[in-house]
């Protein structure tokens, strides 16, 4: 249970931490102190940043991890054999996958351009001499019929005497008739 002094003075937040500067000026700082030809190590980095700053936050290495990434993606870092270093100024930019576009000619003054061709097989044209047809109707087959098998219609009762019953008959094919043979030696 709270008790009366825990609910006047609800708990101070923790202090406010040194302000640290971004990471991504961390990082170049450290590589620039540790200037290696060759490229520096994470490890290197993170204990530069450790030496310069003392008290960082628990999720340190995370966020470094996490901008070292981005730096690299987005080209402010070059990643050389498990090393980070800043990239040439002087070096051509890196190009893109895929094939480059060709280059565009430029057009000469007045010239009107005209609309790009539509997506897809271009419609077959309308014959201005054909006669205005009605709208069509329900499609038939040539002989007058409607297509598919016909509907099935119940049998109509008979009206006549019910046919005499037989002996019912068994199931299956009847047996084969066979012929009366005549006796030998009369």
């Amino acid at each position: 249970m709270a008790t009366d002094d825990q609910l006047n003075n609800p708990p101070q937040p923790p202090p406010p931490a040194p302000s640290l500067p971004h990471y991504p000026e961390m990082i170049m700082a450290a590589i620039d102190s540790l200037n290696d030809k060759n490229g520096v190590s994470k490890s290197a980095i993170t204990k530069q940043i450790e030496s310069t700053y003392g008290d960082l936050p628990p999720a340190f290495t995370t966020l470094l991890t996490h901008h070292l990434d981005v730096m690299k993606q987005t080209g402010q870092l070059l990643f050389v054999k498990n090393n980070y270093m800043k990239p040439d100024p002087n070096a051509p930019p890196k190009r893109g996958r895929g094939r480059p576009p060709k280059p565009k000619v430029p057009l000469p003054p007045g010239t009107v351009v005209s609309p790009p061709r539509p997506r897809g097989r271009p419609p077959k044209p309308k014959d201005p001499f054909a006669p205005i047809s009605q709208p069509k109707k329900k499609t038939t087959s040539g002989s007058g019929r409607p297509r598919g098998r016909p509907p099935k219609y119940p049998k109509p009762a008979p009206t006549s005497a019910p046919p005499v019953a037989g002996p019912p008959r068994g199931r299956g094919r009847p047996p084969k008739v066979k012929p009366a043979v005549a006796p030998v030696g009369c």
